[in-house]
């Protein structure tokens, strides 16, 4: 879409490829829309380029919004995330200058359900330690008693039944898994009906009764270290804890004893804090956890939808139109 004067708008990005750069494939379908300015270009011009920028696409939290960003972008209108947690923004001083903000939670909620499916699997069945066991110079034979967990019949507790929440509990019923749920309001009776899904207003009832116990909330200051040492102990020691929220909604260092000690049988994290970890953490050491490096939204499709799901975003702020995913600031 081209703005007055025939000037496409311009739009700040970190990089192009590269750790935390917009994906190479993606470029030609940005390019459609705006002029790209990448965050060295902008700095080595900083006085040309400021007035240029009116968006600005994060890609895996790059770049930093911070307050000298923003005060040298006067035309600045909207930022838009490539992803649904908004936990590394200031949201209100972002809204202190004007600018409108906005997330992807359409695109990103069946590539998230799935891996926080693959990770119930692959801890149940020990899918990585049966791999090592397998490709291992020894092997001769698998152990008789190396023997995982059934997930056909089993309890899983979600908490967070949102978007992603309740695609998790569509796949878990398939797998003919009782379903348990805690999220800060009630889903409609006809949307637990379609996955066969209990409400548990108090999430320790959850924990109490729950064989995998899946996180899929939203990191705020209310949701850290929501999962301690206290809600730990109140699973079975025969649990699996399963996140694909954000790292510091568990606490790490209980989450080890715990794992250290039995008080559960497993963890499968897809997010950690810091990320990555330190090469030297506990968690890296312990056999029954499986650590995967944030894929959560990671398919060839889920980032295409992304990218799709920002430009509409921020072509509709551009144009003073409706923002269909607007995050506004609690």
């Amino acid at each position: 879409m081209i703005m007055g004067g025939g000037e496409l708008p311009g739009l700040l990005v970190n990089e192009i490829g590269g750790i935390h750069g917009i994906l190479h494939g993606h470029v030609v379908f940005l390019k459609k829309h705006f002029c790209l300015i990448t965050m060295k270009e902008f700095l080595e011009n900083k006085k040309h380029m400021s007035k240029k920028v009116q968006a600005i696409y994060l890609w895996w939290h790059k770049p930093v919004i911070d307050q000298e960003l923003l005060q040298s972008l006067p035309n600045l209108k909207v930022i838009a995330n490539s992803g649904v947690g908004m936990d590394h923004l200031d949201l209100k001083l972002i809204a202190s200058f004007g600018v409108k903000m906005a997330n992807a939670p359409r695109a990103v909620s069946s590539s998230t359900a799935d891996t926080g499916m693959a990770l119930l699997l692959a801890s149940a069945r020990r899918l990585v330690e049966g791999y090592h066991i397998a490709t291992s110079s020894r092997m001769e034979y698998c152990e008789a008693d190396f023997l995982g967990v059934e997930v056909t019949g089993a309890t899983l507790g979600i908490i967070g039944m949102g978007r992603i929440g309740y695609k998790i509990a569509l796949r878990a019923k398939a797998f003919e898994m009782n379903i348990l749920y805690h999220n800060s309001t009630r889903r409609k009776e006809q949307e637990e009906q379609a996955v066969g899904a209990a409400y548990c207003e108090k999430m320790d009832g959850l924990l109490q009764q729950a064989d995998f116990v899946m996180v899929v909330v939203s990191l705020t200051p209310q949701t850290h270290k929501l999962i301690g040492k206290r809600e730990l102990e109140l699973m079975k020691p025969t649990a699996t804890l399963i996140n694909i929220s954000r790292g510091a909604v568990i606490d790490q260092e209980a989450l080890v004893t715990a794992l250290q000690s039995g008080v559960i049988r497993a963890a499968a994290l897809d997010v950690t804090y810091p990320e990555p970890l330190p090469r030297d953490h506990a968690l890296l050491k312990l056999k029954n956890v499986i650590i995967t490096p944030h894929l959560g939204i990671k398919t060839h499709k889920a980032t295409y939808m992304i990218t799709e799901e920002a430009v509409e975003n921020i072509l509709a702020a551009l144009n003073d139109l409706p923002i269909p995913s607007e995050v506004l600031p609690s």
